[in-house]
């Protein structure tokens, strides 16, 4: 690459400086060199404003638009071409060599000495050899290093070898690129000479006119020269003349030219008139337009020998068809590695790709698509306004997968799309936030718990079917069946042996009892049955050892007990002082539980109250229900009334 493209960098990226919001500042009559270089260069100020490194977050560690750093992409890539002097080996007269350096080195064509390959005092280039390193002109010196009094050239066939055939220069960026310009440096520019700018978005399997140059637009290429762009047609490419070349409409630069002209240089800026580039963040068409993996150029011989099949009638002193040859000094691409606002550097990954280094939880060789699991709001491009990053699945730790439904998406107000994958933990539900069916929730255990969802455990016999209410684990009973699992038959009834109806109606007297479904006998059951309208009185209050307010949150059996989880509200009264408000255990025994004594229901705030009753070494230092314990249903007049009877007893009235 020339030192002379660092110019052509500065003078071509016109629209990527509007892009990224920049207004150049002139320093005595020329643009501020740092200012551009921040552009140019952006993640030069984002580490200075980034105090933990990554370029794609503020120092909030709120995630931002980022970008790899400009640059030539056509630098140290290998070029293919179809045609390359010197197999075999040919002498290269010194008259096809531009007028201008004729002058400035002589008209005495000399063969260069050992040791120079590249322009001889006397004549630039006139000897090919492709064996010969000293002599060979390979396409692999359009993208090293070069020093503009030292310039190196790729030299074609002579035209008359090349049968009908086009020379094409083919450049692959090895990735996707957002391209800026694409600049062409020439050796040897022929007035009548016409090329092709090509690009590939796939890797070269679709190729796509980029830009035509020729003095001849409407002959070569049946196109207008300097052709106006429009909002219906930015993805054309359009034609320019080599001399005189429009610099506004297609960004092309060159030299006037008078005859052959050597070192002239075209730069085909790849935004520069088209309406859509001050708003590229939203122009799907301008981002598919720049975004390119190869790059070709197509020398047109078919121009060149018409032209000179009209010179040679005319006699004009044009060299013969044998002498012609197109030569190229340098070939630069400008512009980022394509990664969407998504990371700032493309690195090299264990298979010798060249990828973004993506950040924003997207993933891909563009970061193209949100890493697995972070399928919450669709994918997007990051703007200047917004970084658009991925978001996670909620289910809550009980799935592993999870796929985005622009149906819920919407329903949601654009703000939550996911839905999870094969929930696991006996959970259902678009985030896991649910028992599946045979299961209801334990509310003692947070949703992301393992074990959250407890099974229904609904009887065979008693009960409708294996399903209960997924909130508070009641399952569907048949007539005269009762129970949380419809274990047992009401009052009134009595065991069957139908599995049928379990439960049929007694001729005993009411309140004779409830049996267990399932046993050939069970003892009667004694429970106080406290209507929900009963009053508490003082005398009541005064002869129990605890009072305390709760709510019922679960139920678990433990052998010969039913241990009861309770939220404490409020304690009026308790053997060891007052209870904490926080989550603690009541048990039961299983024979009073089996009778529902004292009758409580799940997620239902109640009074219970009662003596400490019998103790085990398994419920040691727990309150203990059972068939004498009060239960009454909570509500605000029994509120009053116990503040009531705490004041009395307080002042020894019990």
């Amino acid at each position: 690459m020339h030192y002379t493209t660092v110019l052509v960098i500065g003078l071509l990226t016109f629209v990527e400086l509007r892009r990224s919001g920049f207004k150049p500042r002139l320093v005595s009559g020329s643009v501020d060199v740092q200012s551009l270089a921040n552009v140019l260069l952006p993640n030069a100020q984002q580490s200075s404003s980034s105090s933990s490194g990554d370029f794609c977050t503020d120092e909030g560690e709120t995630p931002r638009r980022c970008m790899p750093s400009f640059v030539n992409a056509a630098f140290g890539r290998p070029v293919v071409a179809t045609s390359t002097c010197g197999d075999p080996a040919s002498r290269l007269p010194c008259e096809l060599i531009d007028l201008a350096q004729q002058q400035q080195f002589g008209t005495t064509a000399v063969r260069p000495t050992a040791g120079k390959r590249r322009m001889a005092t006397a004549c630039p280039v006139e000897f090919c050899d492709s064996k010969d390193p000293r002599f060979h002109h390979p396409p692999r010196f359009l993208t090293d290093l070069n020093n503009p009094s030292n310039r190196s050239c790729w030299i074609s066939e002579p035209l008359s070898a090349l049968q009908d055939g086009n020379v094409t220069l083919t450049l692959s960026l090895g990735k996707k690129y957002e391209i800026t310009y694409v600049s062409l440096q020439f050796c040897l520019l022929s007035p009548d000479q016409s090329v092709t700018i090509l690009k590939s978005s796939d890797f070269g399997k679709v190729w796509l006119p980029f830009q035509y140059y020729s003095n001849h637009c409407r002959r070569d290429f049946g196109k207008v020269a300097r052709a106006v762009a429009y909002r219906s047609n930015e993805q054309i490419a359009f034609c320019s003349q080599f001399d005189g070349a429009d610099t506004t409409a297609t960004g092309a630069t060159g030299a006037a030219a008078s005859g052959r002209s050597s070192g002239t240089r075209v730069a085909f800026s790849t935004l520069e008139g088209r309406p859509s580039a001050y708003d590229f963040d939203n122009s799907p068409v301008l981002q598919d337009w720049v975004t390119a993996t190869d790059i070709r150029i197509v020398f047109h011989t078919a121009a060149q020998k018409t032209t000179r099949a009209k010179a040679s009638a005319a006699t004009t002193s044009e060299p013969p068809l044998d002498l012609r040859y197109f030569s190229m000094s340098d070939l630069a691409v400008g512009g980022r590695c394509k990664c969407n606002g998504h990371a700032h550097r493309c690195v090299v990954d264990g298979h010798g790709r060249r990828v973004c280094d993506c950040k924003h939880n997207t993933a891909g060789t563009d970061c193209e698509r949100c890493r697995p699991f972070y399928y919450d709001r669709p994918w997007a491009r990051a703007t200047a306004a917004k970084a658009n990053e991925c978001v996670a699945c909620v289910c809550n730790q009980h799935a592993r997968q999870c796929r985005f439904d622009l149906e819920l998406y919407k329903l949601s107000g654009h703000r939550s799309g996911a839905r999870c994958v094969h929930c696991r933990h006996n959970t259902d539900g678009r985030n896991c936030q649910l028992c599946k069916d045979g299961f209801y929730r334990d509310t003692a255990r947070p949703i992301a718990h393992r074990k959250a969802c407890k099974a229904c455990d609904c009887h065979p016999v008693g009960s409708l079917g294996r399903v209960c209410n997924r909130t508070t684990g009641q399952c569907k009973c048949k007539e005269g069946v009762i129970g949380q699992t419809c274990n047992r038959c009401a009052q009134g009834y009595q065991q069957s042996r139908s599995p049928v109806t379990p439960c049929t109606k007694s001729n005993a007297k009411a309140g004779n009892g409830t049996t267990m479904i399932g046993l050939i006998t069970a003892a009667p059951c004694s429970c106080t049955d406290f209507d929900k309208n009963e009053t508490l009185t003082r005398k009541t209050f005064c002869s129990t050892e605890f009072a305390v307010q709760a709510k019922i949150l679960s139920r678990e059996p433990f052998g010969e007990w039913i241990r009861f989880t309770i939220h404490v509200i409020n304690s009026y009264k308790h053997p060891g002082g007052k209870l904490r408000r926080k989550n603690d255990f009541i048990w039961a025994p299983a024979a009073d539980a089996a009778c529902s004594c004292p009758k409580v229901e799940l997620n239902k705030t109640y009074l219970l109250a009662g003596q400490t009753g019998r103790q085990s070494t398994a419920v040691q230092g727990n309150l203990v229900i059972d068939s004498t314990t009060l239960a009454l249903p909570w509500n605000a007049e029994l509120a009053s009334r116990l503040k009531k009877f705490v004041r009395d007893q307080q002042r020894g009235k019990c």
